[in-house]
């Protein structure tokens, strides 16, 4: 997987925005405001991203796989995982990943939010 093949992925899901607040090599990815992946834009050897996850998954996903799922790189370590790309994980595995932070995001939002955005 490449950076531009993330970006790709995380803009076609609905109601999702692209942002740089933290400086210009930090790309977050937002669903109504609420980030649900944050990527170094330096990246070019070696990809890794942040997603939030379920607390109980994440654990599961760091002690499975040890190499490529580790707590998030300056992030809430019970919330967010970092995650490496191009290692133990297929870019199938990747993108449920992506797809599990979108959702968390998605569920966390009052019900009249949540109503206005398209089925993915």
């Amino acid at each position: 997987m490449h950076i531009e093949e993330l970006r790709d992925y995380c803009i076609s899901k609905a109601a999702v925005t692209e942002e740089t607040p933290f400086g210009p090599d930090t790309l977050v990815f937002k669903l109504m405001g609420k980030v649900f992946l944050l990527v170094g834009l330096d990246q070019v050897d070696e990809l890794r991203f942040n997603v939030k996850c379920d607390p109980e998954y994440a654990i599961e996903l760091r002690e499975k796989h040890e190499h490529t799922v580790i707590p998030g790189y300056h992030m809430n370590k019970k919330h967010w995982n970092t995650v490496y790309a191009n290692r133990q994980l297929a870019d199938k595995e990747l993108y449920k990943l992506v797809d599990h932070s979108y959702a968390l995001i998605l569920a966390s939002l009052p019900k009249a939010l949540r109503d206005t955005i398209p089925a993915s």
